[in-house]
């Protein structure tokens, strides 16, 4: 059974080179001694920070160190992009509605990275 995930859950993206923490906003509701997280906390920056560098050849800040380094591939800063909800959520829990996270989902971002959750944040709350 998958984890419930919860702020601070430990990310880390395929392009990028470092992991990142996890910033609940779309909700205050509480398990145990921090907030749970929603499909809906996907937000580039706000929700899921930088993962330092990105290796995707798609990222603007790639095309642009690489092209200062006279077309020399160089990683540019990673500012993901995420497009959509993570998937698929949780099919029976839900937080104000929304489908709780889960540490099984994942998120695309749109230079083809894809975001996983490596570790909840806890490990004591499971949901389906």
């Amino acid at each position: 059974m998958a984890n419930l995930v919860v702020t601070g859950a430990t990310l880390s993206c395929s392009m990028g080179t470092a992991p990142t923490a996890l910033v609940v906003t779309s909700n205050t509701t509480v398990t145990a001694t921090t907030t749970a997280a929603t499909i809906m906390d996907y937000a580039s920056i706000t929700n899921i920070p930088t993962f330092a560098m990105c290796a995707s050849t798609s990222n603007p800040t790639t095309i642009a160190a690489t092209a200062a380094a006279s077309g020399v591939y160089t990683q540019g800063a990673c500012i993901p992009a995420c497009a959509a909800p993570w998937s698929p959520g949780a099919s029976k829990t839900t937080i104000g509605g929304i489908a709780a996270l889960l540490d099984s989902d994942t998120c695309s971002c749109s230079y083809g990275g894809s975001i996983s959750i490596t570790y909840a944040g806890q490990v004591t709350v499971s949901a389906s």
